[in-house]
């Protein structure tokens, strides 16, 4: 396991033990001697390639259109990556095309003579949209980002097969490692990177479970029962509240997060972000999430 955001501060295994090179950090527990209760088993592999596939909705955080007739419009993409148990990756990456946010948007657009690409916003500035998707590309992943990514950490498959399947000892871990970060609130720290365990990861079922029972222990976590996502999809919703740390002070402000979990197989399904202010809203579906053999090629369309 590597320290991915201090330089020079590299988590070192050796053997069954996780030491720290630099003094001043906080030491992680190894995987392999986390108190747990117990552990889960390592998950053969079903596939060549641990594969998640998701499409993305942002909203342009610009208006386009004219100052008379301005409208938000979301740009779709498409993002896949592909992962093999022995540390090789592959992104793959296509613009689905931009819409009209709301059926306000859409007869704004309509005014403004249902345009299939925008070059400027509302006050001039160039912005590159179209309604039309592009032709996307897959490209191998380099370096470290080739392994799996939890917390500020670097993690190989074998360490992720290890990661606890105890909720109290899968929170322990998770807190020491969001200790590492330095001026981090803990608890959302684990609370705004968790979910990525949900369906990022080819963690056993049994360590996902865990994760969603800790982030129902979290601060600023609420169930709020059976809902169904974009997709139509079942699921269990839970919101999670957030503040935006971007931005001057008076743009800052709070922002509702609400996942959408397949509770019977641990995987979410969607994650979604809305802001105070316009223009921030944005929502990831999670198409694919699971072993494959086929090989890495440019994203289709849905």
């Amino acid at each position: 396991m590597k320290l991915a955001t201090a330089p020079g501060r590299r988590l070192i295994v050796a053997g069954t033990c996780l030491a720290v090179a630099a003094a001043a950090l906080p030491a992680l527990p190894g995987l392999a001697e986390s108190p747990v209760t117990r552990l889960a088993a390592a998950s053969t592999p079903q596939g060549t390639y641990w594969h998640t596939r998701v499409l993305s909705r942002r909203d342009n955080f610009r208006q386009v259109g004219s100052r008379a007739n301005p409208y938000w419009v979301v740009q779709q993409r498409l993002i896949e990556q592909w992962h093999t148990t022995d540390g090789r990756g592959w992104t793959g990456y296509r613009e689905a095309g931009a819409y009209p946010k709301s059926a306000k948007d859409r007869q704004a657009w309509q005014r403004d003579g249902s345009p299939a690409k925008w070059t400027r916003d509302v006050v001039g500035q160039t912005v590159v949209l179209s309604t039309r998707p592009t032709r996307g590309h897959v490209t191998p992943i380099r370096g470290q980002n080739t392994q799996f990514f939890l917390l500020g950490q670097y993690l190989t498959y074998e360490e992720v097969q290890r990661l606890p399947a105890d909720p109290a000892a899968l929170k322990a871990w998770l807190t020491k490692a969001a200790q590492v970060r330095a001026g981090r609130d803990t608890d959302s720290f684990i609370a705004g990177l968790l979910p990525d365990l949900l369906y990022r990861l080819p963690a056993p079922k049994q360590v996902r479970a865990a994760a969603y029972q800790v982030l129902l222990t979290l601060p600023g976590v609420h169930a709020e029962g059976a809902a169904r996502d974009d997709l139509g999809r079942n699921g269990t919703a839970l919101s999670i509240d957030q503040r935006q740390a971007t931005g001057p002070k008076d743009e800052q402000g709070k922002i509702t997060r609400r996942l959408i979990v397949d509770t019977a197989g641990m995987v979410l399904l969607s994650d979604a972000q809305k802001a105070e202010r316009p223009g921030v809203d944005n929502t990831d579906l999670v198409l694919h999430a699971g072993w494959t053999n086929a090989a890495p090629a440019v994203p289709a369309l849905p």
